[in-house]
This record gives C-alpha cells, sequence and structure tokens, in this order.
C-alpha cells in the first residue's frame, strides 16, 4: 500500500501535467490524487486513530494557507472592482516589451520581500491583465512573476514560508544576515533569466480595452474612491506580516482581519448609494469571481504531499540525500531541485528534522546549512509551474499550460537558481 500511495501522487501528477490533453480540470485530478493518497494510507494497516489525527494535524495547516489565499485574493479582487489597479497601470506609459518585463520583474522582486511571493503573484497577474491583451505574450511576464517573486521571497523572512519556517523554528534568528547573505544570489536567480528573455522579447505590447463593463457606467469610482480602497488594500497585505511579527498567528489571521476591515471600509464608502448602484462593488459581489477552482487544486496538491509527508516517505527521500551525498551544499542544491516536484515546505520540515541546530559550524542557528537551504527551498521551486505556491496560483489564475511553462520558462530558471546557487557558494563556502 506505501508503494500505492506512490504510484497514485505520480499518477495524479502525470494528470495535472497533461490536462489540456486528457481534457480534465487539474483541480478534479488533484482532488482525487490527495483524497486517494490518504485513503491507501487508511489500507496500510496505520492505527485508525492515527491515522485521522494526522490527516486533522495536516488539515489546519492547509486550512491555514487556503483561508490566506483566499483573503488575499478577495482583497485584489475588490481592489479590481474599485479599479484601484488604474492608478498604477495608468503610471505605466511605456509599451515596450522589453522595458515593460524589467518593470514587473523588478518590481515583484522587491514587493515579494515585503508582502510574501504568493500575495505578490496574485496581485502582479491582476496588474498584468490591464497592461497585456495578447494571452500568450501575457504567459511570459507571469511566468517571469513566479521566478521574480520566489527569488523575492527567499531573502526575506516574511517573503516565503520555509524562510519564515526557519526563521520562526530557530534556524535562521538573525534577520539581518538572512537579507544580506541572500539578497544577491536572489537577484542573481532573477536577473539572469530577465536578461536572457530580453534578447528574444521584441516589439510593442497591445494594451487590452479598458474593461469597462456595463457596470463601470452604472457604478463608477471616483479617484479618491479608487487611490483610498487601493491604499487600504495595499495596506491590510503589508500588515498581515506585521500582524504575524506581534501575535505569532499564523498568517491567515491577519489576512482575515485585513479582509474585515477593507470589506467594513468599502461599505462605508458606498453607505449613501441605493443597494443596486453599490453591489458590484461589494464584498458579496467579488466573492463570485474568486477562483475558487485553483483553490481546491491547492487543496488536492497539499492533501497528496501531507500524506507523502505521514507515511514518511519525505523523511526516506531526505535521509537517503544525507546518506548518498553527504555534502551540505549538494543537499541543499538537491532540495531545491526537488522542491520543484514536491512542495517545499515538507522538504524544509523534513531538513529541520534530519539535522539538530549546532553550537558553531555551517549548522549552527544562521549557519550556511541554513542559509542556503532558505535560497534553494524558496528559488528551487521556479522550475516548474506547480513547484511553488506562487506557480499555482498564477497557473490557475491565468491558466497556464504545465508543458508551455516547462518548454519557455523551466530552463530559464533553472539558469537563475545554479547562478544565484554559485554566487552563494563563491560568497561563503
Amino acid at each position: 500500500m506505501e508503494i500505492l500511495i506512490i504510484v497514485i501522487f505520480v499518477l495524479g501528477y502525470a494528470a495535472i501535467a497533461t490536462e489540456h490533453s486528457i481534457h480534465l480540470d487539474k483541480a478534479a485530478s488533484a482532488l482525487m490524487t490527495g483524497v486517494l493518497c490518504w485513503t491507501a494510507y487508511v489500507f496500510t494497516g496505520a492505527d485508525q486513530h492515527l491515522v485521522e489525527h494526522g490527516l486533522m494535524h495536516h488539515l489546519s495547516e492547509i486550512a491555514s494557507i487556503l483561508f490566506f489565499l483566499m483573503g488575499a485574493m478577495t482583497i485584489v479582487e475588490l481592489v479590481d472592482a474599485h479599479e484601484g489597479f488604474n492608478v498604477i497601470t495608468d503610471r505605466i506609459k511605456t509599451k515596450n516589451a522589453v522595458k515593460l518585463l524589467w518593470i514587473v520583474s523588478i518590481l515583484t522582486f522587491f514587493l515579494s520581500a515585503v508582502l510574501d511571493n504568493l500575495t505578490t503573484s496574485i496581485v502582479m497577474i491582476s496588474l498584468l491583465r490591464k497592461l497585456i491583451d495578447d494571452k500568450h505574450k501575457r504567459w511570459f511576464f507571469a511566468g517571469m512573476v513566479v521566478v521574480a517573486a520566489n527569488a523575492g521571497g527567499a531573502w526575506s523572512p516574511i517573503g516565503d514560508v520555509t524562510t519564515t519556517m526557519l526563521w520562526i523554528k530557530g534556524q535562521l534568528p538573525d534577520t539581518g544576515i538572512i537579507i544580506s547573505h541572500l539578497f544577491l544570489p536572489s537577484l542573481v536567480t532573477l536577473l539572469l533569466p530577465l536578461g536572457l528573455l530580453s534578447f528574444t522579447m521584441k516589439g510593442e505590447l497591445k494594451r487590452p480595452m479598458k474593461a469597462e463593463s456595463k457596470e463601470h457606467y452604472l457604478n463608477p469610482t471616483t479617484e479618491a474612491e479608487r487611490k483610498i480602497v487601493l491604499g487600504a488594500g495595499v495596506l491590510g497585505l503589508l500588515f498581515v506580516p506585521a500582524f504575524k511579527m506581534v501575535t505569532h498567528l499564523p498568517p491567515f489571521m491577519g489576512m482575515m482581519l485585513s479582509l474585515g476591515a477593507v470589506w467594513a471600509l468599502t461599505e462605508f464608502l458606498h453607505r449613501a448609494k441605493n443597494q443596486e448602484d453599490k453591489h458590484a462593488l461589494s464584498v458579496v459581489s467579488v466573492l463570485r469571481k474568486i477562483d475558487t477552482s485553483s483553490v481546491l487544486f491547492f487543496l488536492g496538491i497539499l492533501l497528496a504531499v501531507s500524506a507523502l509527508q505521514e507515511i514518511g516517505h519525505l523523511g526516506i527521500m531526505a535521509n537517503w540525500l544525507d546518506e548518498t551525498i553527504g555534502n551540505p551544499y549538494i543537499i541543499n542544491v538537491a532540495i531545491g531541485v526537488l522542491s520543484s516536484i514536491v512542495d517545499n515546505v515538507p522538504l524544509v520540515a523534513a531538513a529541520q528534522g534530519m539535522y539538530d541546530i549546532e553550537p558553531t559550524g555551517v549548522f549552527a542557528a544562521s549557519g550556511e546549512f541554513w542559509q542556503f537551504l532558505a535560497y534553494c527551498a524558496g528559488t528551487g521551486g521556479s522550475a516548474l509551474i506547480i513547484g511553488s505556491a506562487a506557480g499555482v496560483a498564477v497557473m490557475g489564475l491565468e491558466k497556464i499550460d504545465f508543458f508551455w511553462y516547462l518548454k519557455k520558462i523551466s530552463l530559464l530558471a533553472l539558469l537563475g537558481y545554479f547562478g544565484g546557487a554559485i554566487v552563494y557558494w563563491l560568497m561563503f563556502a
């Protein structure tokens, strides 16, 4: 049965990768994979209560991620409904593909460090839809958003969930070291693919006609309302990491508080309008626009990975790396590559369980092993579009084909990943 779980995971992964060929939505494949993996685990002979306890433990973590995602998506959609992003897009005048690619990528890189890679990806995709009409050209920009978001999140203690894990659990307690030691490798991870793509990206980009539906004319927003809602939305997202640092509560709690505050603000702004006029600008209306299939896809993927973790396969894999490779730098590079196939969170969790924090050396608190692990786990997932939370979100929002990303972006992402790894090795090895 333990082998069967691996078989189910591999087949489910294949179904997700070939969704356009088999004409089955990836959310359906992911849900079946996740549930069947846990069902097979039940029949391994494991104690029923232990299985149920393990499932509930993982479900609490999964739910916190999903609520975080839904909260962020709702805030972004609410800002979009008020045409708040026009405040930014109207200031980006260039239609030159290369210039716009650099602007979007650099903005994503730094924004991801302040917010997190998942939230930043959702925001940037919303912006790209205002700037680029052609879907397949927009996919190149979306691919670079994934690379830039993951690179930007790796050098910040609040930018990526794996760096946050290492920060909170004591492996990387010094935030100054995280930023100063990982910034340059992370920047190289972005600049290498960005530079190469600049040589192939040519011409001018056509902007879409403004999405001015009948609701736009019936319920126009004022310039003041756009700026207020955009500012509140951005501040609400920025508030989340600060809330976590102060309260130590899960990030989704801060996101729900921010959503509630922005919700209350918009209700107050439109209090004088009649019900029909303010409906399109309400959270109730915006909730219908949330991409529920992407949320369910994320649920299925995380359930499947948690089953592999619970039964011990990921721990076995980590121990095999330790015994076979030995070199901590190469182990981290391998973990980064593996994180593009399976979720980086359980891989980092397994690494935290494998190695103790030692008084001195590479395994000491804020030591080179933990620093490099944060870099590799944070950026390695860009190699495949389903290898990171940012990639999964972008894939769901833009409906990017798995094999298109594999052909067009994966090699660029790997080049940046190995380039940044070499830079870190030259700096500290």
